[in-house]
């Protein structure tokens, strides 16, 4: 009988219970250069079900996910929210346990991901948002005028729903049963505080862990002028508003 060397693989426990399943997904449009960055400095266990949906590029942005490992999807309509939508199509057919959303520009810190997935593996929390102004930000990393709107929009949900939220980061995870009970479904950039705003109304369980920030690799499709800036902070409080005041 032939003995086992230290440096061969350990069989497989048959009775191992497997580990939760974890989709990262990750709306993209022309962030060729940003997104092996992002894979680089994404944790190990985390790349098995990576989606990337390719928003409407006009660069190589499905052929470098594709030759990174992710699943790839295209929604040529461009929109961040519609982006996130046809994620949730392919979602429906893996059916994870926890859905982790993540930029494709490097601004966020993928190693960061576990600290944010810790309090929903210890069942603390159903939602766990990134707060970048609780963390460490790089100069730069969030413009001034992004600031503002931020700290507006999160005042006014406290104001009209009584919760206080530091952020709208867009760093997020979530239990996958309770993103289909949101029933999600702005195509824009309302899509994080649609998502926030309707986890109190619903009475999900919401933390926030401060998350490192950086500037972005190229330039913001929103946050890098002032005048996508006000377009997309005025949908960003119609939608409160909206919320906020209805049902849905």
């Amino acid at each position: 009988m032939s003995k086992r060397l230290e440096t061969d693989p350990l069989p497989a426990d048959p009775g191992a219970t497997p580990g939760p399943k974890i989709a990262v997904v990750i709306p993209a449009r022309d962030e060729e250069l940003a997104l092996p960055l992002v894979f680089r400095d994404l944790p190990d266990h985390l790349r098995r079900d990576v989606v990337v949906v390719d928003n409407g590029s006009t660069d190589r942005t499905a052929t470098v996910a594709r030759s990174l490992g992710a699943r790839v999807l295209a929604e040529p309509q461009r929109g961040y929210g519609r982006a996130c939508l046809k994620a949730l199509t392919h979602l429906e057919e893996i059916r994870p346990d926890y859905v982790v959303f993540l930029d494709a520009d490097h601004s966020d810190h993928p190693e960061e991901i576990p600290e944010l997935l810790a309090p929903l593996l210890r069942d603390e929390a159903d939602l766990v948002i990134g707060s970048r102004t609780r963390g460490r930000r790089r100069k730069g990393a969030l413009p001034f005028h992004a600031m503002m709107g931020n700290r507006v929009a999160t005042f006014l949900i406290w104001i009209l729903l009584g919760f206080r939220y530091s952020d709208l980061g867009p760093l997020r995870a979530i239990v996958y049963p309770k993103l289909v009970e949101l029933q999600m479904r702005d195509a824009g950039f309302g899509w994080t505080v649609e998502m926030q705003v309707k986890a109190v109304k619903k009475g999900l369980r919401i933390r926030e862990v401060p998350v490192s920030y950086r500037p972005r690799v190229g330039s913001s499709k929103v946050s890098g002028t002032v005048t996508g800036s006000l377009g997309a902070g005025a949908k960003i409080i119609w939608t409160i508003f909206r919320l906020s005041w209805f049902r849905s």
